[in-house]
């Protein structure tokens, strides 16, 4: 990444951390347009990490908004090289059980986000309601913390998934992913006991190797030492 790119994300992350939305969305929507190599830093973890299947949502239809995501060109799991390394590592350790990872997100871009944004504000749009939040009001998804105005994701080490089994049936985790409601998070109660151990198997995996959990959403982890905790890209998915 070229240090004026990375000068720009700096800012841009300083103008939407202070609110200064009309000049985020005047100077950022520029960088948008320029900034469209994937750094150098990134990889396609599928290239890393063995036995990946690579179900990227946001890139289709099977999702909460119902349609393709802004920035999402190829069903590609990209992360920075130090995450997808840690990556290998619990995909070499859930493999002794037989199963392999499967991930729903990876890097996120900005604009995707703001593409969540958008949606957010339209009380009319509900294709997804049914199947990812059925007892909930979209317009609640950001304060209850489901979704982020500024996610992680856009820092390229932070990872959505599950476990699977090589065919690719995934386990059994309670709820499915992107699944806004209580039952997601975590130290939920009420899911069977299955559903708790493999939560678990998850989690112990995923922290052994240098990930920490989110306590909404049983399948987001982030690493720990991130190599951009403080820059927020938007560079397509392709």
């Amino acid at each position: 990444m070229a240090n004026s790119e990375w000068r720009v994300a700096r800012f841009c992350q300083f103008a939407t951390r202070h609110s200064l939305f009309a000049v985020v969305f005047a100077a950022c929507a520029a960088y948008g347009a320029v900034a469209q190599e994937r750094p150098t830093a990134f990889v396609d973890a599928s290239t890393v990490v063995p036995g990946l299947i690579a179900e990227m949502r946001y890139a289709g239809s099977h999702n909460f908004v119902g349609r393709p995501i802004d920035g999402y060109e190829a069903p590609r799991c990209l992360l920075t090289r130090p995450a997808a390394t840690a990556l290998a590592g619990v995909a070499k350790d859930v493999a002794a059980y037989g199963l392999v990872i499967k991930v729903f997100d990876c890097y996120r871009p900005t604009r995707a986000v703001a593409n969540f944004v958008r949606w957010a504000r339209d009380p009319k749009d509900i294709a997804g309601k049914a199947e990812f939040y059925p007892d909930v009001d979209k317009r609640t998804l950001f304060r209850d913390g489901y979704i982020a105005s500024q996610s992680g994701h856009s820092r390229g080490s932070t990872i959505d998934l599950t476990l699977a089994h090589a065919d690719g049936r995934e386990l059994d985790m309670g709820t499915p992913f992107d699944f806004f409601s209580t039952k997601s998070w975590p130290s939920s109660g009420g899911i069977s006991h299955d559903a708790t151990v493999n939560r678990g198997e998850l989690t112990t995996a995923m922290q052994h190797n240098g990930f920490r959990p989110y306590e909404r959403e049983w399948w987001h982890f982030t690493l720990r030492g991130e190599p951009f905790p403080d820059t927020y890209f938007d560079f397509p998915v392709k």
